[in-house]
C-alpha cells in the first residue's frame, strides 16, 4: 500500500511514517516502478506496536531496540520486561513526587486562605509563598 493509504489505515500521518523510516522504526519499503513507497500490510502491526509502546511511556529509542531485536530473530520478551519494570519504577517515583508537591501546595493554599490581605506589604509580591 502507498504511504498515504498506510497513514490512513494506521490513523497517523505520512510525515510520521517518513520520520519512523528515517530513525529505523520502519524498514525502508519497496518502491513501485513510479518510485512511490509500497508498504506491506504487516506495517500496520508494527505501527500498532509502536503506538502501544508509546502509550506505555516507552521512548522511540526503546521501541526501536525492541523492534531491532525482533527483526534479527531474538525474542525481545526479557528486554521488554526489563523496560516495563524500569518504567514502573519511574512512575512510582513520579507519583511520590506529585504526592509531595500536592502536600506542599495544599499547605501553601491553607496559609494563603488564612492570610489577611490588609497586612500585605506593597513591596512584597506575596508573603504566602
Amino acid at each position: 500500500m502507498r504511504i498515504g493509504e498506510l497513514a490512513d489505515a494506521a490513523d497517523t500521518t505520512t510525515k510520521t511514517l517518513r520520520y519512523y523510516e528515517a530513525i529505523g522504526l520502519l524498514p525502508p519499503p519497496d518502491r513501485a516502478p513510479n518510485g512511490y513507497r509500497d508498504y506491506p500490510e504487516a506495517m500496520l502491526w508494527r505501527l500498532d506496536f509502536i503506538r502501544r509502546g508509546q502509550r506505555a511511556g516507552l521512548s522511540l529509542a526503546h521501541i526501536g531496540e525492541i523492534l531491532r531485536m525482533r527483526d534479527t530473530g531474538q525474542p525481545p520478551c526479557a528486554h521488554v520486561d526489563a523496560l516495563l519494570a524500569n518504567r514502573l519504577t519511574e512512575l512510582d517515583q513520579q507519583i511520590a513526587d506529585l504526592i509531595q508537591l500536592r502536600q506542599t501546595v495544599t499547605a501553601l493554599h491553607h496559609t494563603s486562605r488564612a492570610a489577611d490581605p490588609a497586612t500585605c506589604h506593597a513591596e512584597a509580591i506575596c508573603t504566602n509563598l
